[in-house]
């Protein structure tokens, strides 16, 4: 027991490094599990599709729309997600899964709809373009 006291005392900086990694990654997890949405792979968007309700929210620029876009998804631009939120009232007991183009301004959907109380939201892990890279079926219209 000595021997880790002297430690500690002779290794300062060492140990403050390990607590600061170790609150950043506890920090982060409590952050990921506090979100109030799910990330979903390609794979599971699939299944969830498959098992339940889902409604696709595809939250691309509308100039980002000519690469085609998952067959059914309601298209709402991130910044028109909170004014337009409404829309997707009556959908508030379905799934409700968004996707960009890599993942990260669907997020920002996710969180502006869960803060209006949608309980069932998802988050399209990879995007638009995980999708096309499983090889899913894309709506060109």
């Amino acid at each position: 027991m000595q021997e880790y006291i002297t430690f500690l005392q002779n290794h300062p900086l060492l140990i403050s490094g390990f607590a600061a990694v170790l609150v950043l990654i506890l920090w982060t997890e409590l952050r990921r599990l506090n979100k109030g949405y799910s990330d979903l792979s390609p794979a599971e968007t699939v299944q969830l599709m498959n098992r339940e309700d889902v409604v696709l929210l595809d939250v691309r620029e509308d100039s980002e729309l000519g690469q085609g876009k998952i067959a059914g998804a309601k298209h709402i631009p991130l910044r028109n997600v909170a004014k337009r939120a409404t829309e997707l009232e009556k959908d508030k007991d379905k799934n409700i899964v968004a996707y960009c183009r890599i993942g990260n301004r669907s997020g920002v959907a996710c969180n502006q709809l869960v803060k209006r109380g949608f309980e069932k939201v998802h988050n399209l892990k990879g995007g638009f373009t995980a999708w096309q890279s499983d090889n899913l079926p894309v709506s060109k219209k």
